[in-house]
């Protein structure tokens, strides 16, 4: 398998470690995934959330955070490997959390949860590559088309994310309903195709990224055989020795079923895919209103929420899963062992 080239750097293999927020790939995992070969994500929502001030000051203690995580990753990982940070557009404080991550020379942005048009404003310049997650074809003309129109900036990458992926979704109630959801493999498909053509036109070189659902060495070489340059894979990091997360966040995902994922609206806006407890119980009996509000989320307004994302978030990454939300991939319920991120990159890749 042939690494992912970025810049002046190039990752051994073919595999990202999707961002999971809050607090699930921080600086443990993303350095482990990057030391061993693959691209490591620290995902920057509400990333400070272990800072004292983070109750009362959120947004000053993130940005304190971002710092920080990437230091230690860096650490881990070393200084040739690439890390990268994912960046929700969602976040009320967006343009400050990008401005940071490239103030602190993270080498990739990716950046979803709603459309990244101005991102390219705040890398050009630097040394900073950044990647749009798009869920589909038209997605993706989208943006690219429109950065190229106003920034003359072609993306360095391109991450896909299909139905099956875990968290927000890009993708309306009716598009994920049995027997109609589109295929990953179709929509990579097209995304190649249509790079393809901006790579001859531009000459550069754009990694196509294909996520959502993706679980072993044969879902990787099909992606791959289908003009991938990559996969982005994240369920499978949170059973691992290295993961951010609490022991009993990771044995939430060795005791689901099949039957106990759920699809869920999710306070940002978007359809999220979670694992079915009985927090998510009590939202749906109108338990769970909030009682503080942190500022974190464009489209959140604290009279109207049904739960307060953040500390829902914040609550399952440390353990009290019965106050948690935890978002989880469509093949959770096939996590049986938690392993080490060497051990996991060499079972996927060798």
């Amino acid at each position: 398998m042939e690494g992912i080239i970025l810049g002046e750097k190039k990752a051994k293999y073919p595999i990202i470690q999707g961002g999971m927020g809050v607090g699930v790939s921080l600086h443990k995992l993303a350095g482990a995934v990057s030391k061993e070969g693959g691209i490591g994500v620290i995902s920057t929502a509400n990333i400070g959330y272990q800072e004292p001030d983070f109750a009362t000051h959120p947004q000053e203690a993130n940005l304190r955070a971002i710092g920080s995580e990437i230091q230690k990753a860096r650490e881990i990982a070393g200084e040739d490997k690439i890390l990268a940070v994912n960046v929700m557009v969602a976040l009320r404080n967006y343009t400050e959390i990008v401005k940071e991550c490239v103030k602190q020379k993270i080498d990739l942005i990716i950046s979803g949860a709603g459309i990244p048009k101005e991102l390219p404003e705040y890398v050009i310049g630097s040394k900073t590559r950044i990647a749009p997650i798009v869920s589909s074809l038209r997605c993706c003309q989208l943006i690219v088309k429109h950065w190229i129109k106003k920034y003359q900036y072609v993306p360095d990458m391109i991450v896909i994310e299909g139905p099956e992926a875990g968290g927000h979704l890009g993708f309306k109630e009716e598009e994920l309903a049995e027997g109609k959801r589109p295929k990953l493999e179709e929509i990579t498909k097209e995304v190649v195709a249509y790079i393809h053509g901006i790579e001859n036109e531009y000459h550069k070189k754009i990694p196509v990224i294909s996520a959502g659902g993706i679980w072993d060495k044969k879902d990787i070489e099909k992606f791959l055989a289908l003009g991938a340059s990559g996969v982005q894979m994240a369920t499978r990091f949170v059973t691992t020795k290295e993961c951010d997360a609490s022991d009993r966040f990771k044995q939430a995902y060795l005791d689901s079923k099949k039957e106990d994922i759920a699809i869920i609206q999710s306070p940002v806006g978007m359809l999220g895919r979670a694992i079915y407890n009985s927090f998510l119980q009590k939202v749906d009996e109108n338990k769970c209103r909030p009682q503080k509000c942190y500022a974190c989320i464009k489209t959140c307004q604290m009279a109207t929420t049904p739960y307060c994302i953040t500390q829902a978030l914040i609550n399952s990454v440390q353990g009290k899963l019965d106050d948690g939300l935890i978002f989880c991939g469509s093949n959770v319920h096939r996590a049986k062992e938690i392993v080490s991120v060497h051990d996991l990159i060499h079972e996927l890749v060798d």
